[in-house]
């Protein structure tokens, strides 16, 4: 049986199966290339097989289990990370059902690997009046911190994730009539429409206003942009938060997270939606989930709030009780590492 060339069916994975047959976002695409350099390091590292020696015979259940098991153990990743890299993996596998069948059997048997079941930890997140004291240190008077604080307003009044918000252009808002809302592309280009709160409108009103931006000439331009001219990247982004952040702990360190991040603004809306009443379905629409198995860890949370609550004013009261495209390229890591950022 002849040795096939895999380096041709990543090409054609990544290259043309992914964004032009299954329309997959460059963001996935990315994350599938990066298992893909993960599994290659590993066959190299851990199995001695040359990157430019690896054939379609390498990707079998005893090579991919065995991967997953070091990703785990010896490299200390994560469940999640663990699963993310055999969803690439899976898919791959699905896409080279049709053009090897000779290996079919193989195959059949990588995509029998299981997910491992992960833990649900209780999401960090801000209290509204942590939420509020965040809000308060930009400078609306400034230029540069107006922006600021429409970025992190609308991160929290809409709990969209950081990616979805640098991605967001003009003609998303909705916020020239009411009832105003903005639309969201999320994870899969599914498409959410989100309502917009009265206040939410009004910074960003003063800010378009502030920095000029006309709706019906500049629809495609990112509705944040940074000194030069393009869209906030999501570290950008995540600098906004940690500077206003910390000023924010500085003024009251006990309503303000150690460690912040920008998920943790789109986990306290959730929270703090269904604290004042809204449905979890609701809840699970704005937030653009799937299922709302996921979205039920907010639930969970609220439950385990309440519940701590409950315990703590208990130890207070009760007495103490006594107990006992790779053309001719052969470095496929590299190729890979450079695929999609030209």
């Amino acid at each position: 049986m002849k040795t096939n060339n895999l380096a041709k069916y990543i090409t054609g994975f990544l290259g043309v199966y992914l964004p032009h047959e299954r329309n997959v976002s460059s963001n996935t695409i990315s994350a599938y290339r990066d298992s893909f350099i993960s599994f290659f390091s590993y066959l190299r590292d851990e199995k001695k097989i040359k990157v430019e020696k690896a054939s379609l015979p390498d990707i079998n259940r005893d090579s991919v289990i065995d991967y997953l098991r070091w990703l785990v153990e010896k490299r200390g990743n994560s469940v999640a990370t663990r699963n993310n890299r055999l969803s690439a993996i899976h898919s791959f596998v699905s896409y080279l059902q049709y053009d090897c069948i000779e290996y079919s059997n193989e195959w059949q048997k990588v995509m029998a690997i299981k997910n491992l079941k992960k833990e649900h930890p209780v999401p960090a997140h801000f209290t509204k009046e942590g939420i509020k004291l965040l809000l308060e240190q930009p400078d609306s008077t400034s230029y540069k911190e107006l922006r600021h604080l429409a970025v992190l307003a609308l991160m929290y009044d809409t709990g969209c994730r950081v990616q979805e918000l640098a991605d967001l252009t003009v003609e998303s808002l909705g916020i020239q009539y009411k009832p105003y809302s903005i639309k969201i592309y999320g994870k899969g280009r599914k498409v959410r429409i989100v309502p917009l709160s009265d206040h939410i409108v009004e910074i960003l009103k003063k800010y378009i206003d502030r920095y000029h931006i006309e709706y019906e000439t500049e629809k495609k331009r990112p509705v944040f942009c940074n000194s030069a001219g393009n869209k906030l990247t999501r570290a950008g982004i995540a600098y906004i938060l940690r500077k206003y952040a910390d000023m924010a702990r500085a003024c009251n360190p006990s309503l303000i997270p150690d460690i912040t991040s920008c998920h943790q603004l789109r986990h306290s809306r959730a929270i703090h939606l269904l604290q004042s009443g809204v449905n979890l379905v609701w809840i699970r629409d704005l937030l653009g989930h799937t299922s709302i198995q996921t979205t039920e860890v907010y639930a969970r949370t609220d439950s385990k709030q309440k519940r701590e609550a409950i315990e703590k004013a208990s130890e207070c009261l009760t007495p103490p009780q006594e107990t006992g495209e790779w053309v001719d390229n052969k470095n496929l890591i590299t190729w890979l590492k450079e695929f999609g950022k030209k």
